[in-house]
């Protein structure tokens, strides 16, 4: 994952959930921050996303097809995982990745929490210059972490984190882009650190490989049509079953509380969409440690 791609995909995501704000899930899902995140160009999209107004030539079809498709995913991912938080009150929340992910700004639950955003320093040094000076709700603490040369327990020791006491743990959309030897030693390294009480949130694509043909597809559109693809750089690397994901926690002393797919969560939380099959497809894992 190079700086610039890692940067560019958070900018995809926050750009979905600028999308769905709104629009999707009303009354469940709601990230008024993710758009004041974005600079012109990249609201620009978002704008003809929201208005339905499909662009003709192939690759802008593309990039508005593919933030369309994610914005849909990202509303469900969204709903599941803030519930998740919210279910029980825990004393420190880390988020592994956190891209421009605004929830210790759009989530007033959080407020007196200590909020531990873990990622690559250029992406964090991105996301503090687009903050500006807005202020949190929660207490936040920027960890910055190369995964390919720190530690990240040590990096969380010296931000604060208190391995004693319970913590909710997210790691969102990160999984697919790690071997199976790496989503395993990432969770070896968060249960170290986690006391009993913790929870551990993953969302984590299962086998498809209708969606692998599919991706390469519009990647090559992107590519042959000149436009950026933020997803260069980053190929999907692993892909599991909810009983694979269940093993790997349980042998690290997590027990599974609930494994849905996104599908079913966007029909209970009322967001409509096309990408049924892709929402089905992926999934959220919550596991607790008693």
């Amino acid at each position: 994952m190079t700086e610039r791609a890692a940067s560019r995909t958070a900018v995809l995501v926050c750009q979905g959930r600028a999308v769905a704000d709104g629009r999707m899930g009303i009354g469940r899902f709601s990230d008024p921050v993710a758009v004041e995140l974005l600079v012109d160009g990249e609201r620009a999209l978002v704008d003809l996303v929201r208005a339905g107004a499909a662009p003709k030539g192939v690759g802008a079809r593309m990039e508005y097809e593919l933030l369309s498709a994610t914005s849909e995913v990202l509303a469900a991912r969204t709903v599941a995982i803030d519930d998740a938080v919210r279910e029980s009150a825990r004393p420190q929340l880390v988020i592994l990745g956190a891209g421009l992910d605004a929830r210790a700004w759009r989530m007033p639950e959080l407020a007196g929490v200590a909020v531990f955003e873990v990622d690559h320093p250029a992406s964090q040094a991105e996301k503090r210059e687009r903050l500006g000076e807005r202020e949190a709700l929660a207490d936040v603490r920027f960890v910055p972490v190369d995964f390919g040369t720190d530690s990240l327990g040590a990096a969380l020791t010296t931000a604060g984190h208190d391995e004693t006491r319970p913590t909710t743990w997210i790691w969102e959309g990160v999984v697919p882009y790690l071997t199976p030897a790496e989503v395993a030693e990432t969770v070896t390294e968060v249960a170290k650190h986690s006391a009993p009480d913790s929870r551990l949130i993953i969302t984590y694509p299962t086998p498809n490989r209708v969606y692998h043909y599919g991706r390469k597809a519009m990647e090559l559109l992107l590519s042959v049509s000149g436009r950026t693809n933020p997803m260069a750089g980053e190929p999907q690397r692993s892909s599991w079953t909810p009983e694979a994901m269940a093993a790997l926690l349980a042998e690290h002393g997590f027990s599974v509380t609930a494994d849905r797919d996104l599908q079913s969560v966007a029909v209970e939380a009322g967001i409509e969409g096309k990408r049924t099959s892709v929402r089905a497809d992926g999934h959220i894992v919550i596991a607790d440690r008693r």
